[in-house]
């Protein structure tokens, strides 16, 4: 897989759109890096940028951004209602697809020691970059702000990681750092009080707030033995928040920065503060995400909210995410859209291809029966698999929502989930088949005119070609599993669905046979006879054992028929 790593910077400009504009214009001039997201904020005065690419080439974008932000902005004109320290206030790494924690430090520390030595502009590494572990907080490092750390860098303890140890009036300072995946989200609150709005992020927050001796904001703080004051936790671990109000919105906002979203996903946070401000007499309204999220986010949100419903959370991840937007309100403020707001949806839109998924069944029936040998009977059988457990998929959210048994709820919504994984690994291998042909093709149009040429093209050929016995193996591999669910529908599930389970098996051995003939079709060419015995014996066992779990199967539905 391609390296991939994701930057964050926030810069500390969220009105002039033609300095936003030339900020981004050099991120995009890095080749291999993908501009994902901008996120100004007039309020906060500030832009949340999100892009992908190589280490090399992220590190490449991040120094020209900071750079161009540096000539571009003035902090001494610089008013906002977020944190900030500097003109690019803080630009972590976030490691996405096969980079380690450990390159991504890396990435951290080439950038800032550029950015010391060549921009004059001090840095402090924070999270898993930094060197100062007392300083791996963002909100310890950011603490005064810019206006306190024309005093605060010349302490001994605030010497800066990179750069000179002065802070500059017109640039200020920068942190750059490696972190875990972070969502800058904000609840919204009927109400324009600040006051009232920060309670609420008292009581979410992690930190939570200081206690006092009468129990009010206002009262004497209770110390400890060492005469620290006493903190009152918070309801939510990994959350950070304050209360703000948003001028072009005209409401005011918990604004909160969720550090670990496994432990405290986004509704999660989205319910703890419909509880802390309902105490309060105020009410939720919705919410936004600033920047963007992996789509498992928004997905396990639906499903969240699916088991409050007590209803199975064995739907497509297209209903999940539609799901996780109307419960969280998230398209209150303006448009929420996941192609645009999702890491996954927008790196696939930025990467034109020509997906068989993407077409419509006619189309794909067309583009099947026209002269063209690809989409052929490998996709046809991918397909085949994913309409079988797609069928024991609907058994089982049938039975899930069947009248009367409330009890087996999650029995059957267990299997519905399994039965959405199967059938989208099912359908990825439907283009996975189309592109391992057209390789074997491109294979055989290489050049052969010198003894060399004919070496790698025959080479080339062999490697294609036991891809292409690759790919319908783990169709049969994959679609084999789908068994196990309709044989458990096959025997559990709704009575009047029997005869989906009965299609739905008919499809799975269809799928598995015909995956079986692309796998020898592919196999009989090949030169390497290790390779294709291996192939052949594994064939042959996935052939045998469907067969016998298709007549077990197949025995129960004609007997219930009958």
């Amino acid at each position: 897989m391609q390296k991939l790593i994701e930057c964050v910077p926030n810069f500390s400009e969220g009105r002039d759109l033609n300095i936003i504009r030339q900020i981004t214009d050099v991120i995009e001039s890095v080749d291999g890096v993908s501009l994902l997201d901008v996120d100004p904020g007039a309020s906060t005065n500030r832009t949340v940028v999100t892009f992908v690419g190589e280490p090399d080439a992220a590190v490449e974008a991040a120094f020209r951004a900071i750079k161009k932000a540096a000539e571009l902005i003035d902090m001494r004109k610089h008013k906002g209602a977020h944190p900030r320290m500097g003109a690019t206030d803080v630009c972590p790494f976030i490691p996405v697809s096969s980079v380690t924690w450990e390159e991504a430090i890396e990435c951290a520390n080439r950038l800032g020691k550029r950015v010391g030595e060549e921009l004059k502009i001090p840095v402090y590494l924070y999270e898993k970059a930094a060197k100062d572990k007392t300083r791996s907080n963002l909100s310890v490092i950011r603490a005064g702000e810019y206006e306190g750390f024309f005093e605060k860098i010349k302490q001994p303890e605030w010497k800066p990681d990179f750069g000179p140890a002065v802070f500059n009036e017109k640039w200020g300072g920068t942190v750059i750092g490696v972190r875990d995946f972070l969502v800058a989200y904000n609840v919204n609150l009927n109400t324009k009080s600040v006051r009232r709005t920060n309670s609420v992020a008292l009581d979410v927050r992690e930190q939570g707030r200081v206690k006092t001796g009468d129990g009010t904001p206002w009262g004497k703080p209770v110390l400890d033995a060492n005469g620290e004051p006493v903190r009152i936790p918070g309801m939510l671990k990994h959350v950070k928040a304050i209360g703000w109000f948003v001028k072009e919105y005209g409401i005011a906002q918990v604004s909160m920065n969720l550090t670990n979203i496994e432990e405290t996903p986004l509704p999660v946070a989205f319910d703890a503060c419909v509880e802390a401000a309902a105490k309060r007499g105020m009410r939720v309204t919705g919410s936004e995400i600033v920047g963007m999220v992996p789509k498992k986010c928004l997905v396990d949100a639906g499903r969240y909210f699916l088991r409050k419903q007590r209803w199975s959370e064995g739907v497509s991840q297209e209903e999940l995410i539609e799901i996780a937007i109307r419960s969280l309100g998230l398209d209150e403020l303006k448009p929420f859209d996941p192609k645009e707001k999702v890491i996954e949806f927008k790196i696939e839109s930025a990467e034109p291809r020509n997906s068989i998924l993407r077409m419509n069944l006619r189309e794909f029936c067309n583009e099947t029966s026209n002269d063209s040998p690809a989409p052929g009977g490998g996709s046809v059988a991918a397909l085949m698999g994913a309409l079988g457990a797609s069928l024991g998929g609907m058994v089982a959210n049938l039975s899930a929502g069947k009248r009367g048994w409330d009890d087996k709820l999650q029995y059957f919504s267990d299997w519905a989930v399994k039965a959405q994984q199967l059938k989208d690994e099912l359908l990825s291998l439907v283009d996975e088949d189309a592109a391992a042909f057209n390789k074997v093709m491109e294979a055989f149009g290489l050049p052969k005119e010198s003894a060399e040429e004919k070496r790698a093209r025959t080479a080339a050929i062999e490697e294609a070609t036991k891809r292409a016995a690759e790919v319908p193996l783990k169709v049969m591999e994959t679609a084999s599993k789908s068994y196990d669910l309709l044989s458990e529908m096959v025997d559990e599930g709704n009575p009047a669905s029997i005869s989906d389970v009965g299609v739905g098996a008919l499809a799975t051995r269809a799928c598995i046979e015909g995956a079986a003939l692309n796998v020898r079709i592919n196999l009989a060419t090949l030169k390497d006879e290790k390779f294709r015995t291996a192939l052949a014996d594994k064939v042959r066992k996935i052939s045998t054992d469907s067969e016998t779990k298709f007549k077990k199967i197949n025995q129960v539905v004609e007997s219930k028929l009958g």
